[in-house]
């Protein structure tokens, strides 16, 4: 079997919705990523065989293979060829997933994997809007099969399921916050993230010619218990899940570079990692948000391996009850799990968060000097991505 590893990992900070990044054009953050992930690992990108994208609102400033506008918008060799695929929230881990098999089956030697997404600019829906007067996406004919729940109703009733409480929703929540604000403090981050420098804009939002430099994560708050239970909730009168609980609305752009291990010798690059399994499984589409769940069991069934030959774990954080759902179902140590925060605390910019989780965790094996990670995400319509990787 051919060794796919992974030889170089970036990402932008996150930015909050409205914030330092929002003035930016999806399509130029993404090849600002792309553009320093080619320059970090130092490699002719002509080598690059294709370039797999997760976007989840492709419509407007997303829409036309946002991939590779963003390739050719980054300076980058037009006869690389890039495709933009939609897994919902694990849209870019998705984009890995895809890119290891392209290199695994021989059809390249390299792939870049990266996601993006503006929800400042895109929000959340844009592409199903009736709005647009282009129809609804899910057809009457759905409802005789499945009852159609968000994704709040959804994180609810797995809150119900596992007995998961408001008290235990606003713990993780401040947990996510401390350990985030950790990461910052102790430099953790510092390898993985590249500063933007965005435009400033005028009232109207025209360029005023100016920019602004954005280095850090803009989601943190210093926030308490106290300050946790007296948030609103988000989805039911009495329900468990509030703002400061659940995944923030984000901008940001992550990639990751990948070849076969003999590809990084020939050219003398060094892996960081390889990948080890990947998965993409279905779940109940009216629990949504159980994916990680039942990625992690396809995972250590096919590789033998079990929870506890896991040192790290990436578990997106869309909602609180997801990850602690995942945890007490597969037994995993949540002290393991997310210990640089997660998309509470740092936000979670749908089709980036994929490829930014692959870079934490890439980047978090050095530093901690682990040996294996495990990241997986919920996604919408009941989906969920996994992958494994070791350090090499």
């Amino acid at each position: 079997m051919t060794d796919v590893v992974i030889v170089e990992a970036v990402r932008t900070p996150i930015g909050r919705r409205n914030g330092g990044l929002s003035t930016v054009h999806p399509a130029d953050l993404l090849a600002t990523v792309l553009r320093e992930l080619v320059d970090r690992a130092g490699i002719d990108p002509t080598e690059v065989g294709q370039v797999v994208t997760g976007c989840v609102s492709q419509v407007g400033e997303q829409s036309f293979n946002i991939g590779r506008t963003a390739w050719l918008t980054a300076g980058l060799p037009l006869t690389t060829p890039a495709t933009t695929v939609d897994t919902q929230c694990g849209s870019s881990q998705q984009a890995t997933n895809l890119a290891t098999s392209l290199i695994a089956s021989g059809v390249v030697d390299v792939a870049v994997a990266c996601g993006v997404e503006l929800m400042s600019r895109v929000p959340i829906g844009s592409n199903s809007s009736k709005k647009l007067g282009l129809g609804v996406p899910i057809p009457k004919t759905y409802f005789g099969r499945y009852e159609f729940t968000s994704q709040f109703e959804g994180a609810e009733r797995i809150a119900d399921k596992w007995g998961i409480t408001r008290a235990d929703t606003d713990e993780f929540g401040l947990l996510s916050q401390q350990r985030a604000a950790t990461a910052w403090a102790e430099g953790r981050f510092d390898s993985q993230v590249m500063p933007v420098d965005a435009p400033d804009v005028d009232e109207e939002g025209n360029p005023t010619g100016t920019t602004h430099r954005v280095e850090r994560d803009e989601g943190l708050r210093e926030t308490s218990l106290e300050a946790l239970a007296n948030l609103k909730p988000v989805a039911r009168e009495n329900g468990v899940h509030t703002a400061g609980n659940s995944s923030q609305i984000s901008d940001g752009a992550s990639a990751v570079l990948m070849m076969t291990a003999e590809k990084a010798r020939a050219l003398g690059l060094r892996p960081r990692a390889k990948v080890v399994d990947t998965c993409l499984v279905g779940v109940d589409p009216v629990l949504m948000l159980t994916g990680p769940i039942d990625a992690t069991q396809r995972l250590l069934e096919r590789t033998g391996m079990s929870i506890d030959d896991i040192d790290l774990f990436e578990i997106n954080e869309a909602f609180a009850s997801v990850v602690l759902a995942w945890q007490r179902e597969v037994g995993a140590d949540l002290e393991r799990t997310n210990p640089n925060g997660g998309a509470i605390a740092l936000g979670h910019p749908l089709g980036c968060t994929g490829t930014f989780l692959m870079t934490k965790a890439v980047h978090e094996l050095e530093r901690a000097d682990l040996s294996t990670a495990l990241i997986s995400m919920c996604c919408g319509g009941g989906l969920g991505t996994g992958t494994i990787i070791e350090r090499v």
